[in-house]
């Protein structure tokens, strides 16, 4: 047994498991912490990954080398691609999930993980000497030893739940709260507030009316998570159903609220705005005659389904009598009610971009300690966490994704750059470079990064290097390749657009809005014959990329001379160099903020609330630049 460690990880959540696979992968010797070894990767909340840019996190993940995108595939129920009707900028992956078998998927990747341990305890107080983190110590009185620590207890710290006036402590139902940490850190000087988030009910699959709901099917064509061909859904695929509440439905759920947390003063917390509860819903849009709820399959056998858009914490009776109201859930029965809970969180811009506190030396936070909300966004700062700790124990350079690198950089620069005043949410409108980000090719952004560090394997960084090597080939082709009329105009008034007055490129024809590669392979030989030379199980794919890229080429082109412009201002450092209170010519309010988040660079200044573009142009001036 052993008790001292490269790296010690704090909960087995979406964070903690990336945060671990990733520091041992690299080669630390790495211990996992949690209360409870049957509930590594619990999906807390819905049965699902991804959705409108989580999905491009989770692509990023694991173009970076990570194991979320693995894990869903090969746990996924049912699968879509969101926001197809707009840019592929837009497009989101999102999958349903077996909760159980997502769970026992990434156990089992741990405990197969080489230098990983894991140990079941509660930690109760980190090991801190002259402001540098040394260890952990444990519920049952365990000192283990580290020279770095990255803290992922999502909703445990002093986890306060709700369900109507009934309070019960925990950080999630059925499972302890942690203490002990919070405060200490607070006493050396965290600033720690709570915040709330909330569940919906469970319901039991053989008490719905099926033939009173709409279904929503899943999608089965190549696209997936991982970007490894050999990773494939593995499990029966299940459909989604809708149902929808009414106006007696809302009638019973206004006549509660005098009993809900949210609004008799019981929780004081901030919830979070775009996930908010049914009872948030009724009063924020009360000329809303109805709205949509999803059920959602728990697994692929089981008979729980999850209400998604019915989060609540309103009493038990209340709950059943509201659900009672929608014709499909009339004879209702449920496994459990929703509910709300409180928790604690450090305030985010106690962090640097790598995710280590400006407080404690190799101490990092990542997941819902630092205010966000969701999986993905967790999941994305654990691998961030995971391998800053690793470089951090090692004496490596830290690592760091820059807002036109990855959704994930964006989501880390919010956080440490402006904070948050209430749980964050990654969406594509954060993004200014969404371009840039997009779902379909992740792998080319990040998967050299993830080579460079050592996370990423010879054998994936190869397969990118081919799907480079063909789509490009693919997008060459088609710009010398000539079509000539005769060829093709009976085609082209099939497929419903002009004919050709004059002989084109094949790329100009790719260029229309109504055509597509895979529409003008039949009628072009030579095309086809191009397509049949590319890799069979990944042809569909290397296809999408390389018709994305003819087609918004101008849009890819002119945001990247944007970000390229930005990123000269990301090359001047800052941090250090300036006392703010001594520039008079500043604003009070910048003085204070500058000096509060003390950024690294003029980049990372300009992005702050409140400062100014002749707060930038000064602290230029005073760099001489």
């Amino acid at each position: 047994m052993k008790f001292e460690y490269d790296v010690i990880v704090v909960g087995a959540g979406h964070a903690g498991c990336e945060a671990a696979a990733a520091s041992a992968r690299l080669g630390s010797e790495t211990l996992l912490i949690t209360m409870d070894m049957n509930k590594i990767a619990q999906m807390s909340c819905n049965p699902a990954v991804g959705g409108i840019a989580k999905g491009q996190i989770v692509r990023e993940i694991d173009a970076l080398g990570g194991q979320m995108g693995i894990v869903t595939d090969r746990t996924a129920i049912q699968f879509r691609m969101l926001n197809r009707s707009k840019g592929p900028a837009m497009w989101s992956p999102r999958a349903q999930s077996d909760r159980m078998k997502f769970s026992g998927e990434w156990r089992r990747i741990l405990e197969n993980t080489p230098n990983l341990s894991m140990w079941q305890d509660s930690v109760v107080s980190l090991l801190i000497e002259n402001g540098e983190i040394r260890g952990v110590h444990t519920a049952l009185g365990v000192d283990f030893k580290a020279k770095s620590v990255v803290l992922t207890a999502g909703t445990f710290l002093n986890g306060l739940m709700h369900i109507g006036r009934v309070q019960l402590q925990g950080g999630r139902v059925s499972e302890p709260a942690s203490h002990g940490i919070t405060e200490q850190l607070r006493e050396m000087g965290f600033v720690v507030e709570r915040m709330k988030t909330g569940t919906p009910v469970r319901i039991d699959g053989r008490s719905v009316k099926w033939e009173l709901t709409t279904p929503q099917e899943g999608e089965d064509d190549f696209h997936q998570f991982s970007y490894l061909p050999e990773v494939k859904r593995e499990l029966k695929q299940r459909s989604c159903y809708t149902v929808y509440t009414n106006a007696t439905t809302h009638d019973i759920l206004r006549d509660g609220l005098p009993d809900s947390p949210l609004y008799n003063g019981q929780i004081q917390s901030i919830g979070p705005r775009y996930c908010p509860s049914i009872e948030t819903k009724i009063v924020t849009f009360a000329d809303k005659q109805e709205h949509q709820l999803f059920l959602e399959p728990e697994g692929e056998d089981t008979q729980e389904f999850y209400l998604n858009g019915f989060s609540s914490s309103l009493p038990l009776n209340i709950q059943i009598d509201a659900l009672r109201t929608v014709p499909a859930l009339a004879d209702v029965q449920i496994y459990r009610p929703g509910y709300a809970i409180e928790y604690d969180f450090f305030d985010p811009t106690q962090l640097y971009h790598t995710l280590e506190t400006k407080l404690v030396k190799g101490l990092y936070f990542a997941g819902q300690v630092n205010g966000t909300t969701g999986y993905e966004e967790a999941a994305g700062q654990g691998l961030v966490a995971g391998i800053n700790a690793d470089a951090s124990a090692h004496g490596k350079p830290s690592f760091v994704l820059a807002r036109d690198e990855a959704y994930i950089g964006v989501l880390i620069d919010d956080l440490v750059t402006k904070g948050v005043d209430e749980p964050y949410r990654m969406f594509t409108s954060r993004a200014e470079y969404r371009i840039l980000l997009r779902q379909d090719d992740a792998d080319m952004r990040l998967t050299p990064r993830g080579y460079e560090i050592g996370l990423v394997t010879q054998e994936r960084y190869e397969l990118m290097q081919r799907k480079r090597e063909q789509r490009d080939a693919l997008i060459n082709f088609a710009r010398e390749f000539s079509i000539k009329p005769a060829l093709i105009n009976l085609a082209l008034e099939s497929l419903g657009t002009t004919p050709l007055k004059q002989g084109v490129k094949l790329y100009d024809l790719i260029l229309r809005p109504q055509l597509s590669i895979l529409m003008l392979a039949p009628h072009i030989k030579a095309l086809q014959e191009h397509l049949n030379g590319i890799e069979e199980a990944r042809r569909n794919e290397i296809v999408e990329a390389a018709e994305i890229l003819i087609k918004y080429q101008g849009y890819i082109d002119r945001e990247q001379m944007i970000a390229d412009k930005i990123r000269r201002l990301e090359g001047v450092k800052l941090a250090g160099k300036i006392n703010y209170a001594d520039i008079k010519s500043l604003s009070t309010e910048a003085r204070q903020k500058l000096e509060k988040i003390n950024p690294e660079t003029v980049a990372q200044a300009s992005r702050i609330p409140g400062i100014s573009p002749s707060d930038i142009n000064i602290l230029l001036l005073l760099l001489g630049r």
